[in-house]
């Protein structure tokens, strides 16, 4: 796998730049940006890096997001640099839901509102499409990790079963496909 070696990165620019990130997007739109941002613009992580953080970010207990941030905080700043990563992701949207639940709660049954919140709903289902489509352009090169893919949206998606035993199923047999193997010559 290829990494970027780490570079300095002072706390504060840590937190302002998740900071940015839950601020600039929203809904399933959050990986997709997160993406662009410590892959693209900040050169945090190397690409490869990151889907593999967020494979991993996807499986762990928690908001998906909250665990990049830990991954990416600890990563360029140690513990420290984790605490910042999440403050930097949480205290603002955090302030914002409470703020827009009052608000909500109050003015839920205008016709106008539950308007806005149908269409926020479809733009962040696209959003999250989008991060969908890039990464299985680059993860899904192989027909096993195609079989994979498959096998998850069948067992999870249409037949309902639940996440942590389609984990449990999928998450060994996917294990013992990447490990690496010696070549035998």
């Amino acid at each position: 796998m290829s990494e970027v070696t780490a570079p300095r990165v002072s706390l504060v620019e840590l937190a302002w730049t998740f900071n940015h990130i839950a601020l600039a997007s929203f809904g399933g739109g959050l990986s997709a940006w997160s993406l662009e941002v410590i892959v693209v613009q900040k050169k945090w992580l190397a690409e490869e890096e990151f889907l593999s953080a967020m494979t991993m970010c996807r499986i762990l207990p928690g908001s998906n997001q909250v665990n990049l941030a830990v991954f990416t905080g600890t990563k360029l700043a140690g513990l420290r640099g984790a605490i910042a990563a999440i403050v930097g992701l949480c205290l603002v949207p955090v302030t914002i839901v409470i703020a827009l639940a009052f608000a909500y709660f109050r003015f839920k049954e205008i016709p106008a509102v539950k308007g806005a919140l149908h269409g926020a709903s479809a733009a962040a289902v696209a959003l999250t499409l989008a991060m969908v489509i890039k990464t299985g352009q680059k993860c899904l090169t192989a027909v096993v990790p195609v079989l994979f893919f498959v096998s998850a949206f069948v067992l999870n998606g249409l037949l309902r079963w639940p996440l942590m035993l389609t984990l449990a199923i999928l998450a060994p047999l996917s294990l013992i496909w990447a490990w690496p193997r010696k070549k035998v010559s």
